[in-house]
């Protein structure tokens, strides 16, 4: 697994807010949060970026979709919620980890960028 402060977390060297775990995902809450609610659902596989991804990642990707819409139940977001996947530096990636950004409690505006 390269060096990134993501797989620091999932080794549990950094504690963060963790919301739901199994044995190939990990989902927290951003440090850095932009919406009232905004959590970070990351596979524990090292995968730097979504164009990356082959079909052999076909099951974890949907598995980490699952994850998503799991834990916007829990957390309420009744009302809707925006889910982001940045794919390198243009996309607005700052770590080299596939993770996607669950964000809600507010209304989203388009266009995001």
């Amino acid at each position: 697994m390269s060096e990134t402060v993501f797989a620091k977390i999932i080794r549990k060297e950094i504690p963060v807010d963790i919301v739901y775990e199994d044995d190939v995902s990990l989902a927290f809450k951003d440090i850095n949060p932009q919406a009232p609610v905004h959590i970070l659902v990351i596979p524990k596989k090292s995968i730097t970026k979504l164009e990356i991804v082959t079909e052999e990642d076909i099951t974890l990707l949907g598995h980490l979709l699952l994850i998503v819409k799991k834990i916007a139940q829990e957390v309420g977001l009744d009302n809707g919620y925006r889910v982001v996947i940045n794919n390198g530096n243009d996309g607005g990636q700052t770590v080299n980890h596939l993770h996607l950004h669950i964000l809600g409690k507010r209304k989203m505006t388009w266009p995001p960028g």
